[in-house]
């Protein structure tokens, strides 16, 4: 029986460490080798990508995405619909997690847990967290313990809102339960199990983290709050607690705008923590893709709704780059360190034995997209569609 092989030959490697001039072999779901001049093994079929002058990269990471549908301030007419798979295909998204937000009444873990394993049966890698912005958090067990350590994809709690007042205010001691929940979930299961917090920019900001940090035994890096670069006084606030070991996640689908002009943008957010000395490998990249985005005025009123983009991610790297990061750098935040973050050995890297989801850029487009050893996108087209994609067109 001949085994599924692929060759991507003669790009500029970064893995996301620079490794020049290579040839990437894929054989099955995995990458094989890297090397000069390698050439497909006998006992494989397959085919041959020339990439010569292109970038080889490894497939984004997207740690925060409403991959079955979120929002809903507004109203009902105003619920996000699931994503499609070339949404994130496109996006060169390889590894997803998917989150619930504000609504956990007409939106389940369950329903998420569904549309996760859709997802990883078309091609991708997926998990998911269990929980929403309430608290007491929803779950698919009694308990989210219980889910992290029992249901495979779930890897930790979120997104659980704090200091935003679309979220149940818990106490400073209730929140450091479920942080207790989230970390020996983890322990019990090999898992990440982590707080991944939907921050608002409410007037405490990242101080019920702060507390938690003070009354309970806990450490830092249990915490992954997001959405960070909504405000500026809401980035420095988490600079102390990026220097303290936690995780700090930018969000990409937060730009500055008429009706938003603290939003900081997301390339200009992580050179400032960076520089505020958060160490590089602490900072990540996320998109909230298919999230809705309301924007509120100061009496709490909608104002405007938006709906988060995958697009963006790629975009808030290729901006470091632009200004003036390198590559093998400004691909951390959305390869290695997100996947780090998470405990996936398996993801965020391009080297011997890891999944093969490899990305090749030709002048800063995604061109190529591949999943499992599977071309997913070529020349920026999608070549594998989601199920139900493309019917009655």
């Amino acid at each position: 029986m001949m085994i599924e092989a692929l060759l991507v030959q003669g790009g500029t490697v970064y893995a996301p460490k620079n490794l020049g001039r290579q040839d990437v072999l894929i054989v099955g779901e995995r990458i094989a080798a890297i090397g000069s001049h390698l050439a497909l093994p006998p006992w494989c079929r397959g085919q041959v990508i020339s990439v010569e002058g292109a970038l080889v990269m490894p497939g984004l990471v997207d740690q925060h995405v409403h991959i079955a549908g979120g929002g809903g301030e507004g109203g009902p007419q105003f619920r996000t619909p699931e994503i499609r798979l070339t949404q994130l295909t496109r996006a060169g998204i390889t590894t997803v997690v998917g989150v619930l937000g504000t609504d956990g009444t007409t939106r389940s873990v369950s329903g998420l847990l569904a549309t996760a394993r859709g997802l990883e049966a078309q091609g991708l890698t997926t998990y998911i967290y269990t929980g929403a912005y309430q608290v007491p958090t929803r779950t698919i067990t009694d308990n989210p313990r219980n889910d992290i350590i029992l249901i495979d994809k779930v890897l930790g709690i979120g997104e659980i809102a704090v200091s935003d007042h679309r979220g149940s205010h818990p106490s400073d001691r209730v929140l450091a339960e479920l942080t207790s929940e989230a970390r020996v979930g983890g322990l019990l299961s090999g898992k990440a199990g982590v707080l991944h917090l939907h921050m608002g920019n409410g007037p405490r900001r990242l101080g019920p983290v702060y507390q938690v940090l003070e009354i309970a035994d806990l450490p830092p890096d249990t915490f992954v709050p997001t959405h960070l670069n909504r405000d500026r006084e809401l980035l420095e606030d988490a600079v102390a607690l990026g220097r303290r070991g936690g995780w700090l996640d930018i969000t990409t689908g937060i730009e500055p705008a008429d009706d938003d002009p603290d939003a900081v943008a997301p390339a200009f957010a992580a050179r400032y923590l960076r520089e505020q000395g958060v160490p590089w490998d602490h900072i990540s990249f996320s998109s909230d893709a298919q999230g809705s985005a309301p924007t509120f005025d100061a009496h709490g009123h909608l104002v405007r709704m938006g709906i988060g983009s995958a697009d963006t991610l790629w975009q808030a790297v290729l901006a470091l780059v632009k200004n003036g990061v390198p590559w093998e750098e400004a691909l951390a935040p959305a390869t290695s360190t997100p996947a780090h973050i998470l405990k996936l050995p398996l993801v965020g890297e391009i080297a011997p034995g890891m999944m093969a989801h490899v990305l090749v850029i030709k002048d800063d487009i995604v061109d190529t997209v591949i999943a499992k050893g599977q071309i997913m996108v070529r020349d920026g087209k999608p070549i594998i569609y989601g199920t139900y994609e493309n019917i009655g067109q």
